[in-house]
């Protein structure tokens, strides 16, 4: 057995979602994690000094929970899935040369180092500014985003954070988000499938 570990970050409503769980479909073993599910309570997000929730940051998260949730998958993949309802898919002869992968996707996993030093694939899904500020407004948050806050916090978070993952992140593969899904999907599913077939032929 081999594991496989994509990380797919990318800005919000850059498509990073729709992506993961698109691959996550295609792929026999696979499962997600996501970052959006392991934000603290909103009470405890510290606020700056415009009012804004500062969400867009590795402090709003339970970082180290999500950690658990990967290294619990790394310990014993199959049974990971198992307990989550989803069974393994044989799909090759003998289990000695399955590859199991886990698609870990959100916003900051390039910018917490013990996390991105696990992932075998980094991609980045990006888009401009003025389509990210177009989705953005077009989605219901909870809390709602206050007047301002994408131009005050969203955007120069954003800014901020990538300049830091590209300081200590390497091998990132950057995806035009503005492309069709089925186009960004089939690159990706392909370098994936690449990828996992190297594995096989190592085991065999």
């Amino acid at each position: 057995m081999k594991t496989l570990i994509v990380g797919v970050g990318g800005m919000t409503n850059g498509g990073k979602s729709t992506l993961s769980k698109s691959l996550h479909q295609q792929i026999p073993n696979s499962c997600i994690i996501a970052q959006d599910s392991y934000f603290k309570d909103d009470s405890v997000v510290p606020v700056d000094s415009n009012g804004f929730k500062q969400y867009d940051m590795l402090d709003a998260l339970h970082m180290d929970t999500m950690m658990s949730e990967v290294d619990s998958w790394r310990r014993d993949p199959e049974l990971f899935l198992k307990q989550r309802g989803l069974n393994p898919e044989q799909t090759t002869p003998t289990v000695d040369t399955e590859v199991f992968v886990l698609i870990v996707e959100g916003f900051l996993i390039l910018n917490y180092r013990p996390l991105n030093e696990l992932f075998d694939k980094r991609y980045f899904m990006e888009i401009p500014y003025d389509v990210c500020k177009r989705r953005r407004s077009s989605r219901v948050y909870t809390p709602p985003d206050p007047p301002g806050y994408f131009d005050r916090h969203v955007w120069p978070m954003y800014l901020k954070n990538r300049q830091e993952m590209e300081s200590m992140a390497s091998g990132i593969v950057f995806l035009d988000g503005l492309k069709p899904k089925e186009e960004l999907l089939a690159a990706v599913y392909t370098d994936v499938c690449q990828e996992i077939e190297r594995l096989r032929e190592r085991l065999k």
